[in-house]
Formats: structure tokens, sequence, C-alpha cells
């Protein structure tokens, strides 16, 4: 059984809006075969291989995967909502924890429709029933607007209502986003906005105008996992490893009616304390984080949930800039969710990659200097939660 894992290369391609990307299985080769020439390997050196997308026929995994080799090995496609990506990632981690496999390949990507998310099965019991039905006993049935606008826009009402701050908190993140997002060649929105633009485009659910919730995007990412005695065999670099990675899943917590813990505050909470507690670190050590900022609200929320700030003081953690560069750690430099986009099974692959190239300075304009943990936070709705710390070596 390996002592611990090392991510010996990432690729991942620029994000697209739905209009202008290539199909999935296109997308996927590209990210694969960028990862396995970042770690200098061949296909033939991968034993697993551990493909997640969300919207797809079965196999798809399969096929995205063929078009770069068809070596035999087992393919295992997964599907965890918006935490598909990094569900992909745990599994690879847990197949060289176990000793099963040296070299796996986790691949994420999405190949999505214009428009908001929706199901694509309204004949059987939708998994986010339970949420939409506690949703609309507090805040009322809203018909025509995106479920997921709904429940992230009423955690951030709660939010509000909780510690009396106002919709411009949520409005900030935006604004950073973008700022973020102009140094990231990945990143599919790197214009700026201001802050009124952002308070003045069009409501989607309060707080939450259409300028504060992600786009649907297209895209891929790709890492390749190894163990120790692999990557001493071939040579490979092992300036980054995986320190810790917990997957929870929802308790009764989540649905209690409060409209927070709908979004996973308390599944995100309990994922971050498994890996500061397995590690022997705290949110204090954390220079750099990527977090699920599918909505600005769901940022906010992320910074509490993980610790980065104590519950309710958010605000001020925004104002004093403890968010962005030159403050206490960095979120999202990619951009996050909002600017680089959320093609929902690439997206904590291309997280993945981000930490990676900012633990071995690799990340350009937008380095964090003198990175040596990064944190990252995935999330779905349904549910699961999926926290893992990255950690420079040597």
């Amino acid at each position: 059984m390996a002592d611990r894992v090392f991510v010996a290369g990432v690729g991942m391609i620029p994000f697209a809006t739905p209009r202008t990307s290539n199909p999935y299985d296109q997308m996927a080769q590209e990210a694969v075969t960028r990862a396995l020439t970042d770690a200098g390997l061949t296909y033939a050196a991968v034993q697993q291989a551990y493909a997640g997308y969300v919207y797809g026929d079965s196999t798809s995994g399969q096929n995205a995967l063929y078009g770069v080799g068809m070596s035999g090995i087992p393919v295992v496609n997964v599907n965890n909502n918006c935490s598909t990506g990094s569900s992909a990632l745990w599994l690879a981690r847990q197949a060289i924890l176990g000793g099963t496999a040296d070299c796996v390949l986790a691949l994420g990507f999405e190949q999505m429709r214009p428009g908001a998310i929706g199901s694509q099965w309204d004949d059987r019991p939708s998994p986010l029933g339970r949420l939409e039905a506690i949703a609309a006993g507090v805040q009322g049935e809203h018909p025509g607007v995106p479920t997921a606008a709904q429940l992230f826009g009423g955690a951030g009402a709660q939010y509000m209502e909780r510690y009396g701050t106002g919709p411009e908190l949520f409005a900030k993140i935006a604004v950073k986003a973008r700022q973020h997002a102009a140094h990231n060649p990945y990143a599919v929105f790197r214009a700026p906005v201001t802050l009124d633009e952002v308070l003045q485009s069009p409501m989607i659910f309060d707080p939450l105008t259409r300028l504060q919730c992600c786009p649907p995007t297209c895209g891929a990412a790709a890492a390749i996992l190894v163990s120790e005695d692999f990557a001493r065999a071939h040579g490979l670099r092992t300036d980054v490893a995986i320190a810790a990675q917990a997957l929870v899943t929802d308790t009764p917590a989540s649905v209690s009616g409060d409209r927070m813990s709908l979004v996973g505050y308390d599944m995100t909470r309990a994922a971050a304390d498994q890996v500061y507690e397995r590690a022997g670190v705290g949110p204090e050590d954390i220079p750099v984080v990527e977090l699920h900022d599918c909505f600005t609200t769901n940022e906010v929320l992320s910074y509490e949930a993980l610790r980065l700030t104590p519950e309710g003081t958010a605000d001020t953690f925004v104002s004093d800039g403890d968010h962005t560069y030159g403050g206490r750690v960095v979120t999202n430099p990619s951009g996050g969710l909002l600017s680089k986009g959320h093609p929902l099974g690439a997206t904590g692959l291309a997280q993945c990659a981000e930490l990676t190239w900012q633990l071995r300075g690799e990340a350009a304009d937008r380095q964090v200097d003198g990175a040596s943990l990064g944190l990252q936070h995935n999330i779905g709705l349904g549910g699961a939660a999926v926290v893992t710390l990255f950690q420079k070596v040597g």
C-alpha cells in the first residue's frame, strides 16, 4: 500500500461556451494528452482511469479515452453532480492508497447545452426533490427560475438576514472573479466588470443577478496520480502531493430547513475539518484556495464553512481584501467557476490543475507567492462535497 500520492501531471483545455466548444471526446482527449505530456508518460503507463461527467450517455468515458488509447485498462464512469471531477480524483487516489494501482488517470469533461442547468429525467423522482420541497416551504415556489439559483439565492438571503449584510457583499465576489480571470488564458470571461454592472444586471433570484451566476460551460481537465515508488522508478516529478482528502455526503442537517445547509454548508465544514485534522494543519496555514463559487453567495458561505474566516465575518473579510492578492488567502486565482467557467465534470480537475501549477510556481501572472499548500473545495447538491489539500514537497 502506498503512503503518499503525487500529482505527476495535469492538463486542461481553455473552457468555452456551448456554442463554440468541440465535442466532449475531442476535449477530453486533448486534456488527457496534455496531462500525459506534463507527466512525461504515455497512455500505456496508466493502469486505471476514472472518467467524470454529468450530462452524457453511459460509457462516454470509454469513448473519450479510446481516442488516446485502447489498452484494456479498467475505465470507471463517475457522476456526482457538480463534484464529479473531484470525486474521480478521490477514487484515483483511493486506488493508489489501496495498492491496486500505481499510476491512475482522473479525467473530467462536460459538453453542456446553452441555458440554465436542468433535469434530463422528468419521468422519475428528482435527486434534488427533498431540497426543492424544503426551499419552497421557506421561500415559496418560483416557476421558471432555475432550481440552483433558487437554492443558492435563498442561502444568500438567509445569510443577509442572519448577519445584517447587504447584496453588495456578494456582488464584490463577481468583480474579484473577473479581476483574477483576466490573468488566466483558460478562463471564458476575462473582461472586468464593475460593482454597479454586477448589481444592475438582470435579477435571477434575489440577491443573485445574472453576473453572479456561473455560466454553462464546456471543457475538460485531467490529472495523473502516481505512487512514490512508481514516480521514483520512472523518474517522475514528486513536487506536489495530496496531503489529505475527504468526500462526505448529506446528513440530516442538510434537510433541517436551514437554507445554508441545503446548499452544502455542513458537508463543506465536515469535509474541511477532516482534511485539516488528517494533514495536521489549520485554515490559517492555507495561502491559496480554489473553492466552489457556482454563485457568488456560495463563495461567501464557503469562506466560513472552510473556516477561512469566522462565521458572520465574511463582509469584513472581503472588505479588507483578505480574499485576494495581498490579503490573507487568495481565493480562486483562476477566476473560479464564475469566470473560468463550470463544465460540471471538469471543474474539480481544473481546480486540481490550478493548484498544482500554483504549488509548482508555474501560474504566471496569477501566481501566489510562496504557496506551499493549496486547498480545493468542490460540491455537488444531492449531495457530495470533496475537499482536497495539495502540498508542495521538497
